[in-house]
């Protein structure tokens, strides 16, 4: 049934001066199908095994809130449920309430962080939550940062800044060095910045999937050798496939000593650091030039959520900024969307502000100790007679089984995905060095210690 638009009686907006209760309906009848959809979680599984949905473009007129509704069912019930406890595959963990509270209120503002008139009490917002990362995380008063809508925004706002920092900008000669199991968003961010392949250079790592030292030490001699220019040494805290953490105090040394902005993409690791959890190498943070950090991937911060701290905000001003002409502002006030690559953002910073109050720092650090001890649970009790274990200090393990040829083991990995999938247990199946692993990510919350003694049963 489609509705004339010259007859539509419902509000396409919310009014200013009544009672909104139209409004009030949608919004109760939306929670009411979501928190039925997390209730039903159980039984259904982390994916739908049988997706119904099917999408409807626009008519010539307008639906009714009716057809609507029977569509949004639809798309929730063939969704992916983070909520459910076997859902172990990827960083994506269940929501925290008051995010997900965020989410309908930066919404429901639809303020624009471009510009401070757009924004002005969710702008001072930003900024606070960025300065309070960036006392927590050791740096000095001249420190700050900007949200962007997820890692791979962030880490490119940050390499931008060090290339025009070092007078780079069009230098064909420019490279930036990474370990060779870091995020693969980091060749998305060399093709965006202009740079080819040969700008991208891989450092090896060591048996623990970290860094390894020598070979960068190597690595930056011969680029000198080669007249190549370093803008940036990236230092990984948390790699997904194992979650290994660089080496940062001496890399942070080579980076101070070669006068090289130091870049940590700690986008899976490094919300840890804002707490007292003893874990090996997340220290000396504020050696970074700049470090990301990804509260959607552990915390429940509503997606998406990633800010980038600098050590100096100034860089950011000096790398972004434009002037927004159209925008009208006191001499005083810093227009925060020239500050990173995006302009128009949402309030996305609202989720995390609440789940950071919400939670408080013991919350924090017991959502995130329990992710730890889930791993460590798991991999005390994975049969290491039938499987080669890649793990390292944080809530990621990969795993492979011992002596299977590449095509077997290949093979292996699909088909045991697949049977997991049937007892509603979602590892992910990540290609690494040539071969395909299985991987679980320990950080679903609703995951407990008998789920994981269960998922055991079907692995050895």
């Amino acid at each position: 049934m489609t509705v004339d638009p010259i007859d539509k009686k419902e509000k396409l907006f919310p009014s200013y001066n009544g009672n909104n209760e139209n409004l009030l309906i949608l919004l109760n009848k939306t929670s009411q199908v979501i928190c039925k959809w997390f209730s039903d979680g159980e039984k259904l599984g982390p994916l739908p095994l049988d997706v119904n949905f099917k999408c409807s473009v626009p008519d010539e007129y307008g639906n009714s809130t009716d057809i609507l509704f029977s569509e949004i069912e639809s798309l929730i019930y063939s969704s992916f449920n983070p909520v459910h406890p076997g859902s172990l595959a990827h960083l994506d963990p269940p929501p925290l309430i008051i995010s997900i509270l965020g989410d309908l209120i930066a919404a429901g503002l639809n303020n624009n962080l471009l510009a401070n008139e757009l924004s002005p009490s969710i702008s001072l917002l930003e900024e606070s939550i960025c300065k309070w990362f960036s006392n927590k995380l050791g740096f000095s008063e001249s420190a700050g940062g900007i949200a962007a809508s997820g890692g791979t925004l962030s880490n490119l706002n940050a390499l931008v800044a060090a290339r025009n920092k070092a007078g780079l900008e069009s230098d064909k000669n420019a490279v930036f060095l990474i370990s060779e199991d870091a995020h693969s968003s980091f060749l998305k961010c060399c093709r965006i910045m202009g740079l080819g392949k040969y700008n991208l250079i891989k450092v090896k790592t060591d048996k623990n999937g970290c860094m390894d030292i020598v070979d960068l030490k190597k690595t930056i001699d011969k680029c000198y050798e080669e007249e190549k220019k370093i803008f940036s040494i990236v230092a990984t805290l948390g790699t997904t496939i194992r979650g290994a953490i660089d080496p940062i105090y001496d890399i942070g040394r080579i980076c101070n000593e070669r006068k090289i902005w130091l870049h940590i993409d700690g986008s899976i690791g490094g919300i840890f650091a804002i707490t007292n959890i003893p874990i090996h190498g997340i220290s000396n943070l504020n050696f970074a030039n700049s470090i990301t950090i990804n509260p959607q991937k552990i915390l429940g911060i509503t997606k998406t959520s990633s800010i980038l701290i600098v050590s100096d905000i100034e860089v950011l001003k000096k790398t972004f900024a434009t002037g927004l002409p159209y925008v009208s502002s006191e001499s005083y006030v810093f227009n925060r969307g020239e500050l990173g690559i995006q302009g128009s953002r949402p309030a996305e910073i609202i989720k995390l502000w609440l789940g950071l109050r919400s939670l408080g720092l013991q919350g924090i650090e017991e959502v995130l100790s329990s992710s730890i001890e889930r791993r460590i649970l798991f991999e005390n009790n994975l049969n290491k007679d039938l499987y080669d274990l890649y793990s390292g200090p944080l809530h990621i393990i990969s795993f492979l089984p011992k002596d299977m040829n590449k095509n077997e083991s290949d093979k292996w990995t699909e088909n045991k995905r697949k049977s997991l999938m049937k007892k509603k247990f979602m590892l992910s199946r990540p290609l690494f060095k040539n071969r395909y692993f299985l991987r679980a990510v320990l950080g679903n919350f609703n995951t407990s210690e008998a789920d994981i003694y269960e998922l055991l049963k079907l692995l050895n």
